[in-house]
């Protein structure tokens, strides 16, 4: 059986797409149902045998060292590799060579939330012989165009490729021989690497991962969507083990019985809502306070704020 134990997760990026939500916290720790995204991508990776893992940061990476405290989680190696500069996903995966073991690893989007199995990935990429495997999706509206041949990638496009509608699904596996081919202390994306590899015969296999939900949580419209379909569909990914996941409201936050929190609506930890306030598919971050009689549509509020009065698919 062919197993990978460790994983490079992404985390570096700015998530300009999802500011105000991330001026004071990374996205990839920005919380669903409580939970922070990031964390989705770890409890997958364990499911499959994934034991340690590396974790690259850029902005307000004191928040990583908060929520892996003891460079842990769950009983798992967690060391974090801070980007002062930020090196994008070739450069990323040359920085932490001297962490990762000279074997296999997976590369895995810390900014997205899936079930996808991975099963068939890892076990495809050792059946092949590739170099490097790419998980794929179709119509992901991501609009990058890869051309896949008898599990071969032959052809891969920074644009829509009318041949193929595949996309990078953000998930991969790779074998250690890439360190030698990524040029040291810059900021480069792997596909040039690809490119290249992919001209000079390199064995660089795709499969579609077609399976399951797959979200790219890359706008406040997708932050609530997922939110739905956690509410409304009742989906839950079943390699998630906390058995208190998904709660609406967290144990320690207090709710006036009169206030109504409607919809899809989550209250955070250690939230206030006042009496005869109202949630409507609105979305309470940590320590945060809603005044009485206030009435929140369609809201994101960020930890710690105070919030009266009527609000409407506002950023709070």
């Amino acid at each position: 059986m062919n197993t990978i134990t460790q994983a490079f997760v992404l985390a570096a990026g700015r998530g300009t797409r999802l500011r105000p939500l991330t001026e004071d916290l990374p996205k990839p720790l920005i919380p669903i149902f409580q939970k922070p995204l990031i964390t989705f991508a770890l409890d997958h990776l364990i499911a499959v045998g994934v034991q340690s893992f590396v974790i690259n940061t850029h902005r307000l990476p004191n928040l990583f060292h908060e929520v892996f405290s003891g460079n842990g989680y769950h009983g798992h190696s967690v060391t974090l590799a801070h980007e002062p500069d930020l090196l994008e996903t070739g450069g990323g995966i040359k920085n932490v060579e001297g962490i990762l073991r000279k074997e296999p690893f997976i590369v895995y989007s810390g900014d997205i939330l899936t079930d996808v199995a991975l099963e068939p990935l890892i076990t495809e990429h050792f059946r092949a012989g590739n170099d490097v495997t790419l998980g794929l999706r179709r119509n992901t509206g991501l609009g990058a165009g890869v051309v896949v041949r008898d599990g071969r990638i032959v052809e891969i496009s920074t644009k829509f490729n009318p041949k193929e509608n595949f996309d990078y699904a953000n998930i991969s596996v790779w074998n250690p021989e890439i360190f030698a081919r990524i040029p040291a202390g810059r900021k480069i994306s792997f596909i040039p690497i690809l490119i290249d590899w992919i001209n000079q015969g390199g064995r660089i296999g795709g499969l579609a991962l077609d399976d399951g939900n797959w979200f790219n949580i890359g706008s406040r419209k997708e932050y609530l969507d997922v939110h739905r379909a956690i509410s409304n569909k009742h989906w839950r990914p079943a390699y998630v083990k906390t058995r208190e996941w998904a709660e609406p409201v967290a144990k320690s936050a207090h709710v006036d019985p009169t206030a109504q929190v409607r919809g899809c609506s989550v209250v955070g930890p250690d939230c206030c809502v006042g009496a005869e306030a109202v949630l409507e598919n609105t979305i309470l971050w940590r320590a945060s306070e809603i005044a009485s009689k206030s009435q929140l549509h369609g809201c994101i509020v960020r930890s710690q704020k105070r919030v009266s009065g009527i609000h409407r698919n506002s950023d709070i």
